[in-house]
């Protein structure tokens, strides 16, 4: 097991929305400019309102990758009936950039956790060239598998996730 997969596994991304992978590119997801999400750790629900910047470390321009978002635990990680939902999708993104110069095809929606725990999860995928990368009819029951499959985009290259919870009263202070 791999140090840097260890979190993923025991979060239980991988296994649950993933299966294990080598990561082989890195990626830097930050909301507000300065709150880096790291595996695991929770950020407040005010904190990811708007979309993160989210910087791949390809090493080579002409790569493309699909970033895709999602929620295994909606709509509570007791019943997760609508596994997974989507919450963002982008594609064509060239390495060694950010996502902000890649193709939306479905827009951010931010997270709204209302009861337990959430896992969102990004997930990037190293495309085939340009190739054509379908969304999906629904951003509910979103299959990862299923999705990587039907695009021909194999395992994912680089996976991080944070967890958020609704944001009581007593929480803000």
């Amino acid at each position: 097991m791999s140090r840097i997969t260890e979190p993923l596994i025991v979060g239980r991304v991988v296994g649950e929305v993933v299966d294990n992978f080598s990561p082989s590119v890195k990626m830097n997801v930050i909301y507000n400019s300065n709150k880096n999400v790291a595996n695991g750790h929770e950020l407040m629900p005010s904190v990811i309102i708007a979309k993160p910047r989210v910087v791949i470390g390809g090493d080579d321009m002409r790569a493309a990758y699909t970033l895709i978002m999602t929620d295994p635990d909606a709509p509570s990680p007791s019943d997760p009936f609508l596994r997974e939902h989507l919450h963002w999708m982008v594609t064509d993104i060239p390495g060694t950039t950010d996502v902000s110069f890649g193709k939306e095809i479905v827009g951010y929606e931010t997270p709204n956790p209302v009861v337990g725990i959430h896992r969102y999860v990004f997930i990037l995928f190293k495309q085939r060239g340009r190739q054509t990368v379908r969304p999906p009819a629904s951003r509910d029951h979103f299959n990862t598998r299923r999705f990587s499959e039907d695009n021909g985009l194999g395992l994912p290259v680089a996976v991080v996730y944070f967890n958020a919870q609704r944001e009581t009263a007593a929480r803000r202070r």
